[in-house]
């Protein structure tokens, strides 16, 4: 069975095609700054790569269009005719009272559309190039991997916010948790340790309090806006800021986008928000870049010790994500700060390292693990099983 993931951003599409149950990656592509006329068309399919720079890709269908014509070219394409991929998965992010996998239905959908207000960024691209999926490829289901799943378990007393009760009751204001596929990826990699905190930290970054393999707590809230530093989004901050701004004389749909684009790493410092321009600018002498790095750190290690406390102690802790592989720099900032709980790591082996590599010294308290990111490994996983539990009858 092949099964065709796809992961959308607001200018970008990455693709990647499996061929089921053998978990075997047929093809991949990625589509960057769609909406325009300098994209960039990147393709492996098989010995076969390519790469276009300079497209015009006004919209995701055209975005699509380029993937699905490459996997269907009659010499190096991967499938003779679209009727071969049996489904398409996503990655996709929150859907009114759907929160874990599901076939994208009407009603999915409508989930979807109804928490536009929480996560705008995410499913705004995602109802938009499932659409395109349903005109180009009708026949094929769709499936969502929703990123609240691996969060289900959380207990209530971290999931509840101290808000009026009828807010949970009537309209669902809790804490979701996402990056289920990332967060749930580090768990099963790291099955044999039994007390886990995974960090997520990318133009994203999230927290995971692992239990035996279930996550016990995220450090998203409702929305994807909370918790530590974003690359531009602010995190957590105090609510009353926002009435404080209205009365300043900022609208509120301009506070919005300043806590959601200019926010984060890239508020502070003064620079796009990409970790490698605020740590170029903070070796240049930027004290901002310098405050920037260290409020990022800082909210890092806050809740690493919160979960910490939850978990009753600590046996690993992971770092992936694009800034969780990459940056020795913040993996050592983060890891210095916690000495006081007996984590010791090997400093030169944490800069040089490059992949999957456990980086604690023999005398650490827990074991310390870079572990690359597989998020579309378990989505495709997961929209196979549901398709077969369908065939069953489960």
């Amino acid at each position: 069975m092949k099964i065709l993931i796809c992961n959308a951003g607001s200018t970008s599409l990455k693709f990647k095609l499996w061929d089921m149950p053998a978990l075997a990656a047929l093809a991949e592509g990625r589509v960057e700054r769609v909406g325009g006329c300098d994209a960039i068309y990147s393709c492996r399919i098989g010995a076969h790569s390519e790469r276009r720079e300079g497209l015009s890709v006004p919209d995701y269908t055209a975005g699509v269009r380029l993937f699905l014509d490459s996997l269907t070219d009659p010499e190096a394409g991967a499938v003779a005719s679209l009727n071969e991929i049996a489904a398409v998965g996503f990655k996709t992010v929150l859907s009114k009272g759907f929160p874990e996998v599901h076939f994208l239905t009407p009603e999915v959908l409508r989930g979807m559309e109804d928490m536009m207000s929480v996560a705008p960024a995410h499913n705004g691209p995602y109802l938009e190039v499932i659409r395109v999926f349903e005109a180009l490829m009708p026949e094929a289901p769709r499936v969502g991997v929703f990123e609240t799943a691996f969060h289900a378990g959380i207990p209530p007393e971290r999931r509840v916010y101290p808000v009026p009760y009828e807010w949970y009751e009537r309209y669902g204001v809790m804490r979701m948790g996402y990056h289920g596929a990332s967060h749930g990826y580090i768990a099963e990699k790291l099955a044999g340790k039994r007390r886990v905190i995974s960090c997520h930290l990318g133009g994203s970054g999230s927290l995971c309090a692992i239990l035996d393999g279930r996550s016990v707590d995220n450090s998203f809230g409702l929305s994807l806006q909370a918790g530590i530093p974003h690359a531009q989004r602010a995190g957590d901050i105090d609510p009353y800021i926002i009435p404080y701004m209205l009365a300043q004389g900022l609208s509120m749909d301009e506070i919005l986008h300043e806590l959601g684009k200019n926010g984060g790493l890239k508020g502070l410092s003064g620079t796009s928000g990409d970790l490698r321009d605020v740590q170029s600018a903070m070796e240049a002498g930027s004290e901002r870049a310098r405050l920037a790095l260290d409020v990022y750190v800082t909210g890092i290690v806050r809740y690493i010790g919160a979960y910490y406390l939850e978990l009753g102690g600590l046996d690993a802790i992971a770092f992936t994500g694009g800034i969780g592989e990459n940056s020795a720099l913040v993996r050592e900032m983060v890891l210095e700060r916690l000495a006081p709980i007996g984590v010791r790591f090997d400093r030169e082996k944490n800069r040089v390292c490059r992949g999957e590599a456990e980086i604690s010294t023999a005398g650490s308290s827990a074991s310390v693990h870079i572990i690359p990111a597989n998020e579309e490994l378990m989505v495709v996983r997961s929209a196979y099983e549901l398709i077969e539990k369908t065939k069953e009858g489960i």
